[in-house]
Formats: C-alpha cells, structure tokens, sequence
C-alpha cells in the first residue's frame, strides 16, 4: 500500500504583485479556476501521483471582523499557497516538481518575497504542515484509480446484458470476462498493477503515533475532569457574548465563486478566517485539531468523515502564529449539496471546530445551533469562501463512488471464486 500525504508551499506575495500574478495563473486554466493539465507553466498531467493541486491567493476580506472584540485591524500579507495531495511522500513529489516544471513555478513564486534557488529547498522551507488532514481511503493511488476505470470501461463494452438464467450461466459469465481480463492484461492493453507493500517506517510511525496520543490523553485525561466545570463556564460565557457576523454575502462576489464551480462532478473549496481572540479559543482550536488529525489519521481511513462520503482530500492549516486558520477539500456534487451534507450529518463537528472563528453563528454548549441555523452558516462560509485561481484534478467524471465501485470490479476480476449471488451483484457493477 502506499499512503497518501500533502504539500502547502505557503509564501508572501510582494505587494503590489497580486495583479500580476493572478493574471499569470490564469494561463495555466482551460476553464475559470480549472487547470489545464499540459499547460505550459506546471503541466499537472505529467505527475501519476498528483491527485488534485491548487494554486491559490489567501487575500482575506474579513480581517476588519476582530474589531467587533475592539482590536484594532492587522494588515496581515497576501499569501500565495501551492496544495497539493500525492501518492508516497510529498518531499518526492515537490522533487520532481521542482526537476520537471522548474521553469514555470519559478515564474510563479518570482512574484513571492525572497524567493531563492535552488527552487526545492525554497518550497520545502516554505511546506507548512496541515495542523489536520484528511484522506478518504488511505493507499488508493492515482495509478491504480485510473488502471481500474480502464478495467471498468473495458467490462462495462464488453459484458452480456442479458438476464441471467441460471446459476451455472452466472459462473461462465463471470469465467468467460476473468478470461478476457487476463487476456487483455496479456497483452498490454490493460494493465493492473499489484499494489506495492506498505514501508515499515510508516506503520512503525502510524504505531507510535497512536500509542503516543492515546498514552498522552490518558496522562491528561485527570487534570481535564478537574478542569471541565472552569471550561464549560467559560464556553458559555464565550457562547453568550461572541458577536455573529453573517450577512448575506456580496451578490458580485458569489458569482466569481459560483463560475469557478461546477466545471465537473467534483469540485474545490477554500475557506480562510481569524480565530477568536483570547488563550481560551486558540487552546480549544488546538485540541480540537489535535483530535481531527488523530481520527484522521487512525480511524477515518476508509471512505467516509465521520458520517460526510463526499470528500476527497481535506486539509486545515494555522496561518500567523494561530491567527487565522485556512480550510481546503476537494468534494463530489455541488456546492450546496456539500453544505446541507455537513449540516444534515455533522452539525455538531462544524461547530467544534468552526465555532472558535470571529463570526461563527452562536452555539449552545459547542454542539448544538451554529451550523443548525442553515441560512447564517451558508451566508458565513460563502462570506469565507476564498477564489481558487487554479484547481486541478488527475481523474474527472470519476466520484467517490465510481472509485469504490471500480475497485470491488477489480476485486471480482481478481477473485478465485463466487457464488451466485455474489456473481450476480458484481455483474451489476459493470
């Protein structure tokens, strides 16, 4: 198996260069936001472990929102980040976007503050860890994503559609399409490659990471309860007093959001916004990340966050010295779609995590109302929501759940038996 894992090369846009650039990244799109994958700056297509990346400027609009708390404004940067999510490690997939698009990404971060050679150790330096991450199924790879939508077209032409008579007809169905598969495979024309083992060093680290958390929760777990009455005091103090800010967003804005989507069954969403002043929020959004990276890590490695099936990839990232947090997903459906997901399933996560930003609708003791009160939640991650200048995505048309489905046709293919139920339902897939 080989994990995934992600890069954000993070770096100060020198001021009044932001024009510029953006005009510059908009050569890279075929559509508005959506990369063209051979273009002529950083051909996206010729990297077989890149899943999606993204170019985009965190120019924050809401950075007057702390002086409702009666601080005065910090006129923080314009940032330019560069995310991607790959296969293996993400040291190695910034190498060879350093060896084989050098040119381009140094015309990009040309318009970055002390930019340096070599470019490599220029972009590690700048590669911000992900306070959490997320991947839908850990060791899915591009490879074999695309190899199993081959062996999914290459079926779906070929199979007999007719109903099955039979139980002996099912089996010499599913024997007489194995054959072709090997077939096929034979000859080159399909490929199916196994998938490599799992490095040591990862699971070994996976190990560590676990015991080392659960051991340190356990340690910490006497001092919580002590603590908890003083903390839920102080929530609901917070909760009482914590200004909304969450007017409907700038008609003008929202449709520069809206073109952007939409261009495919999956789309993109970045999200930037400051943390509530005070020790108490930047301590609870600490924990809080703490906790999403661990389930992330140990426990939402097979399809689903929490109860949400829609998300590809997922990232947050602490900007300023815990200032501001940024949020990026890659998604299936439509943006409103996604959102009544959210809200529908895990209510309660967004407030957890979001609830600790300057504007959040007013939660009840964390978990409840906030993201509840649909129309202030939409109006607030549209107000949020950050223009992505250029996405893009190794495989379009394909869903979380085609993924799934192509795989368990490669599992049929690859399986030494089945009886004829399982036949039957297999044969559906295709």
């Amino acid at each position: 198996m080989t994990p995934q894992s992600q890069f954000t090369v993070v770096a100060v846009v020198v001021a009044g260069r932001e024009r510029a650039l953006r005009e510059l990244l908009a050569t890279m799109t075929s559509h508005t936001g959506v990369a063209n994958p051979q273009n002529s700056l950083v051909p996206f297509g010729d990297f077989p472990r890149l899943h999606f990346a993204r170019l985009v400027l965190l120019d924050d609009p809401t950075l007057e929102d702390v002086t409702t708390y009666g601080l005065p404004v910090t006129r923080l940067p314009v940032y330019l980040a560069f995310l991607g999510d790959c296969d293996g490690r993400a040291h190695e997939t910034l190498a060879d976007l350093a060896q084989r698009a050098a040119d381009g990404l140094r015309r990009i971060f040309a318009h970055c503050q002390n930019f340096d050679e070599p470019l490599l150790d220029w972009m590690v330096a700048h590669d911000r860890p992900p306070a959490a991450s997320y991947v839908n199924w850990v060791g899915r790879t591009v490879v074999q994503i695309t190899e199993e939508s081959g062996l999914q077209q290459a079926l779906s032409a070929k199979v007999n559609r007719a109903p099955v008579t039979s139980r002996l007809d099912a089996q010499q169905r599913w024997r007489d399409l194995v054959q072709y598969v090997r077939g096929e495979v034979a000859a080159g024309r399909l490929v199916l490659t196994p998938p490599p083992p799992t490095r040591l060093a990862w699971r070994l680290a996976k190990c560590a990471n676990a015991l080392g958390v659960l051991v340190g929760a356990l340690l910490a777990l006497p001092f919580f309860i002590a603590l908890l009455p003083f903390l839920l005091l102080r929530l609901r103090r917070h909760e009482a007093t914590d200004p909304e800010i969450c007017p409907p967003p700038d008609a003008q804005a929202l449709l520069e959001l809206q073109q952007l989507e939409d261009h495919d069954i999956t789309n993109q969403y970045t999200a930037l916004g400051s943390v509530k002043p005070g020790p108490f929020r930047r301590w609870l959004l600490t924990a809080v990340l703490m906790a999403i990276q661990f389930a992330c890590r140990h426990v939402f490695t097979r399809g689903h966050l929490a109860r949400v099936q829609t998300i590809h990839f997922a990232r947050w990232l602490v900007l300023d010295a815990g200032a501001r947090v940024m949020f990026a997903s890659n998604y299936d459906g439509g943006h409103q779609p996604y959102m009544d997901d959210f809200i529908n399933k895990v209510a309660w996560g967004l407030n957890i995590v979001f609830s600790n930003g300057i504007g959040w609708p007013r939660t009840d003791w964390l978990l409840r109302r906030g993201a509840r009160r649909e129309h202030l939640f939409k109006y607030y991650q549209r107000r949020h929501q950050i223009p992505t200048e250029v996405w893009y995505q190794a495989y379009p048309g394909l869903t979380l759940i085609d993924l799934e489905r192509n795989h368990r046709i490669r599992q049929g293919v690859e399986g030494t038996r089945m009886g004829e139920r399982a036949i039957a339902a297999w044969l559906q897939l295709l």
